[in-house]
C-alpha cells in the first residue's frame, strides 16, 4: 500500500491542543503600557535607539507565563491565543472598538474594562506620533480617494508592523545571541570615523547590543520562572521537566544549541521575540527542516518519539500567537490568521533534493496537532521523491487544507528574473500566504496591498467614475466601443492610473516605517543589516521588494469574454443595453440606481455615506439628507429584460474549463496589472513585484464592486486568487488546473494562489492517491506556481455552520492559510461552501 497513515499524538499534545481550541482570545495591555512608558522616557533619542530602549523595557518587564504540560516555553500574552497592542503603529481603531470587538462578525476578542482603561490612558501619548499618522500625512488626496472607493487598500502595514519575513534562525541555533553581539561589536570596531554615516551606523550597532542583551535576559527570566515552579511542584515528573526547561532557557538562545531540545527552544524564543518587537504578521519559520535537521542528526541521546513530541509542541505553540486587526481588516484576514508559513522539501543551494527526516516529521506533526498554524507548505521539483509527494497527498486527504504545494520549476526562475542569485533562489521559502523569498536576505514587503482588478474593470465600464465621482481618467463611453481592443485600451489606462496611486500609497507607508519604527531585533537576523550598518526598514536587506497582490482576475477575464461574444461578435445585446443592465444589477435591488421602492434603506444610506466621504472626507446630516433625497434614475428596461440579458451573458465559456479563448483574456487582464506594477521602485531601493492572491479579501472587497458582465450580481464575492469563479469550473480538476496554468505565473513573482476542493471519496485508496499526485505533477509541468486543496464535503460544512460547538476542531483552507471553520464569518464560510467540488 502507498498510504502509510499517521500515528496518534501523545496525551500531552492532546491536552495542549485542547487548551488552545478552548481558549477565548483576549486583548491585553502590558506591552502597550510598557512601550508608552519607554517612549516618554526617550524623547530626545534617535528612532533606532528609542526602539532598542522600548524592546529592552518590554523584554525585561513583560509578564512571564509557563502553562501546564509545556515542554517548549515562552509566550507573548498571559492568556492563550490572546494578543498585545502595538500603539506605535496605530491605536485609534482599537479605541473605537472597545465596546464592539467582542461581538464583531470576524475574529472577536474580549477586552476587559480594566484593560480598556489602561489602553485608553496609554493611547493619549500617541496622537500624531504613529507610523500610520506619518504615512497619512505623506499621502495625496487622490490616493486616499482610491482607497476609500475600494480600488485598493494598504491597511495591512498602515495599521501595523510589516512582518512578512523569514529570519536567520539557523544563525541563532549555531552561535546564539552572544555570537550575534560579537558580530555587531566586530562591525562597530571596523567603522571608519571619516564616513559621513559613522554616527548613524554606530548608533545602529549600539541599539542592537542593547536589544540582544535584553533578549538574552528575557530567556533567563523563563529559566528563573521554571525553577520557581519546580521548587513548589509536588509531581516528580513535572518537577524534572521544569528543571530541564530552566537549564535549556539558561543556555539558549544566549549560546548555540547543542542538542535537538535546545534547538527547538531556541527557535521558539526567536519566533516570539520577533512578534513582541512588532505586531507584523507572516513572520514565517521558512525551511524548518533544513536548519533543524542537523540538530536532530547530531543528537544521539534523543528518541524518535520524544523528538516528535517536541516538534508537536512547537506546532501547538505556533497556534498560541494571535493578532487583532480593525473590523474591516479582520474580515479580510478572517479566522485569526497569523500566516506563519513553514515549508519543507525542495532543493539545496546546488540543486539537489533537500528532503530529510525532519521533512517527514513535520508532516507527522501536522497530522498530530490538526490546528491552523503553521501554514504548512511543501516544495516540489522534478526530482522530488514520489514517497514525499505521496505522503503530502496523504496528509491533504485528512481535510486540513495543508500542505500548500509550490513549484520550484516556476518560482526559482521567477526569483532569478528579479535579480536573486541562483543559489539564493534555490533556497527560497514561502512567506505568509504564498509569497516566495530568499530567507534571511529579503525584505519583501509581501502583502503590501490588496488591489481589486474587478473594481478597475467596473470603473473602466463607467468611464472612470465611481457613482458621481470622476475617480479615474476619462477613457471613453463604453456604449461607443465596437471591439474588445478599445475596451482593453481603456482598461489599461485606468490600470496605469490606479497602480501609480497604489505605488504612492505603499511608498508613503514604507517611508513611515523607516522613519518611526526601525526594528533592531529583526534587523540583526536579516543579511546584510549588520554589514551595512542599517536596519531592514532603511534598506539593510540584500533583496528589497514591495509586493501588492491582485484579485478578481477571473472575474475580469470572464466579463470581457462575455462582452466579446455577446456584444461584439453575436450582437445579441448592445453595449448600451449591457450598461443599463449593470447599472440596475440585472433587475435585482442594487447600490446604484434602483428606484426608491426597490432599494432598501440600508443600501441607500450605505451608498450615500460612501459618496459623501469620497468627495468630502467628512459627513454631516445635511449632506446625508441631500444625497438620500436625490431623485433616482429610472430604468428604461424591465426586470425581465435585465434577467434575460443576464441569461445571455451567462451562456459563455468561463475561465476554468481549459478554453483558450477565455483563458487568454484572463491572462491578459492579469498581465496588464503585473507589468504595470513592476515599473515602480520602492524607498529601500528595490522593485515592486505583483502577486495574485486574496487572503479572504475577495469576499470583503466584492462588496465594493457592482454587477459585472459575467452575470455576477453587485456585492457578491469575487473569485479567490487565480482560481476560477465559484462553480464555473465544470469540466473537472484537470481542465481547471490547465486554465489556471495559462496565467503568467512567472511574472507574479510575489506569489499566486490556486484553491481546489475535492470530495473525500474522489481521493480514497491508493488509486485516489496516485491520481491526486498525478494532478499535482501535471499542473506543475504546465507551469502552475501553487495549488492547495480542501478535501471535505458540502454536508459536513453545512453541519458545522448549523452546530458549531460540535465542529470546533474542523480546520479548512480559506485562502493562503487554514483556519477553524467555525470561527470564520458566515459569508466567508459560504464562499468556501460554494467552491466547486471536484471528482476524478
Amino acid at each position: 500500500m502507498l498510504a502509510k497513515g499517521f500515528t496518534e499524538p501523545t496525551e500531552r499534545i492532546k491536552k495542549l491542543k485542547r487548551a488552545i481550541v478552548d481558549a477565548i482570545p483576549y486583548v491585553e495591555s502590558e506591552r502597550a503600557v510598557l512601550v508608552t512608558e519607554s517612549y516618554k522616557e526617550t524623547e530626545g533619542l534617535s528612532p533606532i535607539m528609542r526602539r532598542a530602549k522600548a524592546a529592552e523595557k518590554i523584554f525585561n518587564s513583560l509578564p512571564i507565563t509557563i502553562h501546564d504540560n509545556e515542554l517548549i516555553v515562552g509566550a507573548i500574552t498571559k492568556n492563550l491565543r490572546s494578543t498585545e497592542i502595538c500603539p506605535e503603529f496605530s491605536y485609534d481603531w482599537v479605541e473605537k472598538e472597545f465596546d464592539t470587538m467582542a461581538t464583531r462578525i470576524a475574529d472577536p476578542f474580549q477586552i476587559p474594562k480594566e484593560t480598556a482603561a489602561e489602553l485608553k490612558e496609554a493611547f493619549k501619548y500617541w496622537d500624531g506620533k504613529t507610523t500610520s499618522a506619518l504615512a497619512d500625512s505623506y499621502m495625496s488626496q487622490e490616493t486616499k480617494d482610491c482607497i476609500s472607493n475600494g480600488v485598493f487598500t494598504v491597511g495591512n502595514y498602515f495599521y501595523g508592523g510589516v512582518g512578512h519575513v523569514c529570519v536567520d534562525y539557523g544563525k541563532v541555533l549555531k552561535i546564539g545571541f552572544t555570537g550575534i553581539i560579537r558580530q555587531v561589536m566586530e562591525a562597530m570596531a571596523k567603522l571608519d570615523t571619516s564616513d559621513p554615516d559613522y554616527i548613524k551606523k554606530k548608533n545602529f550597532y549600539e541599539a542592537l547590543i542593547i536589544t540582544y542583551t535584553a533578549a538574552t535576559r528575557f530567556a533567563h527570566r523563563y529559566a528563573e520562572k521554571a525553577r520557581e515552579m519546580a521548587a513548589v511542584c509536588l509531581d516528580a515528573k513535572r518537577k524534572a521537566e521544569l528543571l530541564q526547561i530552566a537549564a535549556n532557557c539558561d543556555k539558549v538562545p544566549k549560546q548555540g544549541a547543542t542538542n535537538f531540545y535546545e534547538a527547538c527552544q531556541s527557535f521558539w524564543f526567536v519566533q516570539i521575540l520577533l512578534q513582541i518587537e512588532a505586531n507584523g504578521h507572516s513572520i514565517s519559520p521558512g525551511r524548518f527542516d533544513q536548519y533543524m535537521n542537523p540538530y536532530l542528526a547530531m543528537d544521539k541521546d534523543i528518541s524518535h518519539e520524544f523528538a516528535q513530541e517536541l516538534v508537536d509542541c512547537v506546532w501547538v505553540k505556533l497556534n498560541d500567537i494571535n493578532k487583532t486587526r480593525d473590523e474591516v481588516s479582520a474580515q479580510a484576514f478572517a479566522g485569526y490568521a497569523v500566516f506563519q508559513n513553514l515549508i519543507v522539501g525542495g532543493q539545496t543551494e546546488d540543486g539537489l533534493d533537500a528532503t530529510n527526516e525532519m521533512s517527514y516529521m513535520c508532516m507527522e506533526a501536522v497530522a498530530h496537532v490538526k490546528l491552523p498554524a503553521p501554514s504548512f507548505s511543501i516544495r516540489v521539483h522534478q526530482n522530488t521523491p514520489d514517497e514525499f509527494l505521496y505522503r503530502a497527498c496523504e496528509l491533504t486527504r485528512l481535510g486540513l487544507g495543508v500542505p500548500a504545494m509550490y513549484n520550484d520549476e516556476v518560482i526559482i526562475p521567477a526569483l532569478c528574473n528579479r535579480g536573486v542569485s541562483l543559489a539564493d533562489a534555490r533556497n527560497y521559502c514561502i512567506i505568509g500566504c504564498v509569497e516566495p523569498q530568499c530567507p534571511h536576505k529579503t525584505e519583501g514587503w509581501h502583502d503590501a496591498a490588496f488591489f481589486n482588478i474587478a473594481k478597475v474593470l467596473e470603473i473602466t465600464l463607467n468611464n472612470g467614475k465611481v457613482g458621481d465621482k470622476q475617480l479615474g481618467p476619462v477613457t471613453g463611453d463604453i456604449t461607443s466601443f465596437t471591439n474588445l481592443e478599445q475596451l482593453f485600451e481603456a482598461y489599461k489606462k485606468q490600470m496605469e492610473y490606479f497602480v501609480y496611486h497604489l505605488a504612492e500609497a505603499d511608498s508613503c507607508v514604507d517611508y513611515a516605517h523607516a522613519e518611526r519604527a526601525p526594528l533592531p531585533f529583526l534587523s540583526a537576523l536579516v543579511d546584510d543589516c549588520i554589514g551595512r550598518g542599517k536596519s531592514v526598514q532603511e534598506g539593510g536587506a540584500i533583496y528589497n521588494f514591495t509586493g501588492p497582490q491582485a484579485f478578481g482576475v477571473a472575474d475580469a477575464g470572464d466579463s470581457l469574454c462575455a462582452i466579446k461574444k455577446h456584444v461584439f461578435e453575436n450582437k445579441e445585446i448592445t453595449m448600451a443595453q449591457l450598461k443599463e443592465a449593470l447599472d440596475h444589477n440585472f433587475g435585482n435591488c442594487c447600490d446604484k440606481t434602483c428606484s426608491l421602492a426597490e432599494s432598501t434603506d440600508e443600501d441607500r444610506i450605505y451608498e450615500a455615506v460612501k459618496r459623501i466621504l469620497s468627495n468630502n472626507g467628512s459627513i454631516n446630516l445635511a449632506d446625508l439628507q441631500a444625497q438620500l433625497s436625490k431623485p433616482q434614475k429610472e430604468a428604461s428596461g424591465s426586470k425581465e429584460d435585465y434577467a434575460q440579458i443576464k441569461r445571455i451573458l451567462e451562456n459563455t465559456p468561463w475561465f476554468g474549463n481549459d478554453e483558450d479563448e477565455v483563458d487568454m483574456i484572463a491572462r491578459r487582464c492579469g498581465q496588464i496589472y503585473s507589468y504595470e506594477v513592476e515599473k515602480y521602485k520602492n524607498p529601500r531601493g528595490g522593485q515592486f513585484q505583483a502577486g495574485c492572491y486574496p487572503v479572504s479579501a475577495n469576499v470583503l472587497f466584492g462588496k465594493d464592486v457592482g454587477a459585472l458582465p459575467d452575470g455576477r450580481l453587485a456585492k457578491a464575492p469575487l473569485a479567490d486568487g487565480v482560481s476560477p469563479r465559484q462553480g464555473k469550473d465544470t469540466n473537472g480538476p484537470t481542465a481547471a488546473a490547465m486554465s489556471v496554468s495559462k496565467l503568467d505565473h512567472a511574472n507574479y513573482s510575489n506569489g499566486t494562489l490556486y484553491n481546489q476542493k475535492f470530495l473525500p471519496s474522489a481521493l480514497a485508496g491508493d488509486e485516489g492517491l496516485k491520481h491526486f499526485a498525478s494532478i499535482v505533477r501535471s499542473y506543475f509541468d504546465h507551469k502552475g506556481m501553487h495549488v492547495q486543496f480542501n478535501v471535505i464535503d458540502r454536508d459536513t460544512l453545512l453541519a458545522a455552520q448549523k452546530d458549531p460547538d460540535q465542529y470546533k476542531d474542523l480546520v479548512v483552507r480559506v485562502a493562503g492559510y487554514s483556519a477553524q471553520f467555525t470561527v470564520l464569518a458566515k459569508e466567508v464560510q459560504d464562499d468556501i461552501i460554494s467552491r466547486t467540488e471536484q471528482t476524478l
